[in-house]
């Protein structure tokens, strides 16, 4: 006798489920992350009996997996992913809506519809029609005759197109859209994310596809969906950036392949996105000029140094307590920086407007930056301008001191292949490396030492 369906409430975060609706999960922690979903039991009849059981293997009878990747043909994208794509990976990307997801790995297919012209390619779209498809890859030169596009939401009907077109490299825009007839749930639930991603994570890896999942992200900015999704594919990675500005940064959060160290940049132009050759040049200020509030920092973001530029403005305001204001940084690590300011440097700042921002719309979340804040902050109230050559890179404590940050050496040599001539740091970096660098490298202790730089 087959058993009754029954409606169960399942949290979209992790899985939990309950019988009744709870405001909060008990196993996650998750505030109003509860959807109702239809559970029907599997019978025993029909239950798979464990066939043919393996045992474990020792150590050395094992041998080692090795990949041959596949070079996209970009190589940002190739720098986040480990080196290239591997066959039968199952590849998950998530951004803003109009962030350029679909541009990226449209042209990604351009590429390597290029490199191997003998091997058919799929782009599944639920979201867009064939001929928007068609349009942006026609715009990117892609003429590949293997190249099929389709537009649908069924996932019976897209596995079976799977089956007969055989194809090397697909894309299925999105995941949220896709649903299996087999479910009676909407679209985007928990229940349906979870067997398709399921069914389509086993036809990649029993025929070596190399599958891209492209993901909606909620206002919280994860994506959207149960985070089982995130652990049943091989890579995590995140395309962010300013929709209504030109640059976007390519980012893995996990990668089964390879590191998650790294970070890939592009520039959003008329004909696509192009890669950035040289990050450090596009996230500085073009103002080659010496002015006040503004002043750099050398970040390291995967295994390479990039030069950002932090500004700020100090305000007088006379109808009440100051406000504050930031962009690419913690509010709350900005307000720490004026609070050292005011403790250890005498200096009101409760009464001021105080904007900071990092230009670019770089989101710098790491305390390297702290020496920076404290300088263009200093430089604003004091209206002293900082030599445009001058670099600032230190954590900064509550008692107002200045600690050095790792990886002084990679960023030292940065520094010189930009032919910059000042390093702002602790006295720790400047007995380590002033006999072995070309830089002029300023000690300072505390942060009142910085007026020494600003000529006060």
């Amino acid at each position: 006798m087959a058993k009754k369906s029954k409606k169960v409430f399942e949290c979209s975060n992790c899985g939990f489920q309950t019988a009744k609706w709870m405001g909060r999960c008990t196993d996650c922690g998750e505030w109003n992350s509860f959807v109702e979903e239809t559970f029907t039991p599997v019978q025993e009849s029909i239950k798979v009996k464990a066939v043919g059981e393996t045992a474990p293997k020792k150590l050395k009878e094992i041998e080692v997996e090795t990949y041959n990747r596949v070079s996209t043909g970009i190589g940002e994208f190739d720098r986040v992913v480990g080196g290239g794509l591997v066959p039968g990976s199952l590849i998950l990307i998530g951004g803003e809506p109009g962030i350029g997801k679909s541009t990226l790995l449209t042209e990604m297919l351009s590429k390597l519809s290029g490199q191997q012209s003998d091997q058919s390619f799929l782009y599944v779209s639920g979201e867009e029609s064939e001929g928007q498809v068609a349009g942006r890859a026609k715009r990117m030169g892609l003429k590949n005759d293997s190249f099929y596009i389709y537009n649908e939401t069924n996932w019976q009907n897209i596995l079976n197109q799977i089956k007969k077109i055989k194809p090397r490299f697909m894309v299925l825009d999105s995941i949220q859209t896709t649903t299996s007839s087999e479910l009676q749930s909407p679209p985007g639930t928990v229940s349906q994310i979870r067997e398709v991603t399921y069914e389509l994570m086993n036809h990649v890896k029993a025929t070596g596809i190399t599958c891209f999942i492209v993901g909606h992200i909620t206002k919280d900015g994860a994506i959207a969906g149960p985070k089982i999704l995130e652990h049943m594919v091989d890579t995590v990675i995140y395309f962010e950036g300013d929709q209504f500005g030109h640059y976007r940064m390519l980012r893995a959060i996990k990668n089964r392949f390879g590191n998650t160290n790294e970070v890939g940049i592009f520039e959003m132009q008329e004909d696509g996105l192009n890669e950035v050759k040289n990050p450090s040049q596009f996230f500085l200020d073009d103002d080659l000029e010496d002015s006040f509030g503004k002043s750099l920092t050398c970040i390291k973001e995967g295994t390479r140094p990039l030069f950002v530029e932090v500004q700020a403005l100090v305000a007088e305001n006379k109808f009440g307590s100051g406000r504050r204001t930031t962009q690419g940084l913690d509010n709350n690590r900005v307000a720490m920086m004026v609070a050292i300011i005011e403790k250890y440097a005498n200096i009101p700042m409760g009464m001021n407007d105080i904007y900071v921002n990092v230009v670019g719309s770089m989101k710098l979340t790491t305390r390297e930056s702290d020496l920076s804040i404290i300088a263009a902050l200093l430089s604003s109230y004091k209206s002293k301008p900082i030599p445009k050559d001058t670099v600032f890179l230190g954590e900064v404590g509550l008692t107002g001191e200045v600690r050095t940050v790792p990886h002084m050496e990679m960023r030292i040599k940065e520094m010189e292949q930009l032919n910059y001539k000042t390093l702002v740091a602790s006295p720790k970096v400047a007995k380590d490396f002033a006999q072995k660098s070309k830089l002029k490298i300023i000690p300072v202790r505390k942060v009142t030492d910085i007026f020494k730089v600003l000529g006060d």
